[in-house]
């Protein structure tokens, strides 16, 4: 069965007719590339004062762990000149709760529901899926296998081994759609993409959060609780396009684009460098429309290019 994103006509009336639609695997179709990134979106409920969150292509909720946790020590977050540091750690009421109290909310969202999911351990996201596996309403889950804000959150997507047998385990439990969340702190993201691809991912997120910190001179103590933290916003976008491009070169799955999108020029320059999807992040904190005021602005721009269709842009980036 066929899957599509309710937002059939994600653009305004007025605009080219351009088609958005996205193919992930032939169980699910998106209406169109638009998205929201995990831990910047919180349920999607929270939006839905501000525009028809329905119109977007799929929703990826705050991510989901086994046991509840509180997160990390404050302060928590930190501004940065072009961009966010933050070390929220995972916070959540642990799947269980999740399941009973807040699943039932997210179906009425609308669009396509991508839950992301971090386990403790390759076994431990073994459960998570299976828990979800079990649920109506949920278009994709993406595993978020590259956390810096947590104990161990890196080492599922910077080992192409474990990378791997994380995607073997989960594969198992479940036919729907996997979504591999993937790290910029590695030397080379290529062998991790392809081992994800080669244990069962049917695409992959690029990228989570570049590792980083704020210092306190004056105090002389980092301005995080937790001292280390995870970069986003504007000043990280040249980094993930660049990844984005080598994965786009490398494997042959769908590329959600993440990283510092604040309109819909963003959102063209990850197109073509390889992304087929883009999810918005951080400017969601300062612009609570952005993610659909980059749907609207994508149609014009795509028709500049010649193109009717999405699919027609995407990778095709002249390399020198």
């Amino acid at each position: 069965m066929n899957i599509d994103s309710p937002a059939a006509d994600g653009a305004r009336a007025d605009s080219p007719a351009i088609d958005l639609r996205v193919r992930i695997t032939d169980a699910l179709t998106l209406a169109n590339p638009v998205s929201t990134a995990s831990g910047t979106y919180g349920k999607g409920i929270e939006f839905q004062s501000f525009y028809d969150v329905s119109r977007l292509g799929s929703v990826v909720v705050k991510t989901i762990t086994t046991e509840p946790r509180e997160g990390n020590p404050p302060p928590r977050l930190a501004e940065l000149p072009a961009g966010l540091l933050n070390s929220i750690g995972l916070a959540n009421p642990g799947v269980d709760v999740y399941i009973a109290e807040v699943l039932p909310k997210l179906r009425t969202l609308g669009a396509a529901l991508v839950i992301n999911v971090a386990g403790h351990s390759v076994e431990d996201f073994g459960v998570l899926v299976a828990k979800f596996a079990q649920e109506d309403g949920i278009a994709a889950l993406e595993l978020n296998m590259s956390c810096p804000n947590v104990s161990s959150g890196l080492d599922y997507s910077t080992d192409p081994k474990v990378a791997r047998q994380v995607l073997e385990r989960v594969r198992g439990e479940t036919d729907l759609p996997l979504i591999a969340k993937l790290s910029p702190n590695v030397t080379d993201i290529r062998p991790i993409g392809e081992a994800v691809v080669a244990g069962g991912a049917d695409a992959i997120s690029a990228i989570n959060t570049l590792v980083g910190m704020a210092v306190d001179w004056r105090k002389r103590r980092p301005v995080l609780g937790r001292g280390y933290g995870g970069v986003s916003g504007p000043c990280i976008k040249a980094v993930a396009l660049r990844l984005v491009r080598l994965l786009y070169e490398t494997v042959d799955v769908p590329i959600f684009g993440i990283g510092g999108l604040q309109d819909a020029d963003d959102a063209m320059e990850y197109f073509l460098a390889g992304a087929s999807c883009i999810q918005v992040g951080t400017s969601n904190y300062y612009r609570p429309t952005v993610a659909l005021d980059i749907l609207e602005g994508l149609p014009e721009r795509i028709a500049s290019l010649g193109a009717s269709s999405l699919q027609e842009i995407v990778g095709t980036l002249q390399m020198p």
